[in-house]
């Protein structure tokens, strides 16, 4: 699988969890936390203070990890906060003209 296609399946599976939330889900867990928007935000947080810690301390496998973490945290945090992955790629688009 196409590293393009691994980011639009995660972002296709947070959306139809949030549409079509489980017990079992942790995405979900996550979108329908008695907290609200404030979990995802914290493990947003939580994981780019372990992402900068890999990073500065040289930790490649480490950072690698924590990147994923951070990365997939954060399009929890763009659903809850009911943003769409398009507009940020959006975004980054038109700052590169």
């Amino acid at each position: 699988m196409k590293n393009q296609a691994v980011l639009e399946e995660l972002w296709s599976v947070i959306n139809d969890r949030a549409a079509h939330p489980s017990p079992d889900s942790y995405v979900s867990s996550l979108l329908t936390h008695r907290k609200g928007i404030d979990k995802p935000l914290e493990k947003v947080g939580e994981e780019a203070t372990e992402f900068i810690l890999a990073v500065k301390n040289g930790e490649d496998n480490r950072t690698i990890e924590e990147g994923a973490d951070l990365l997939f945290h954060f399009l929890v945090a763009l659903k809850a906060a009911e943003i769409d992955i398009e507009d940020v790629l959006g975004e980054l688009a038109a700052r590169r003209k």
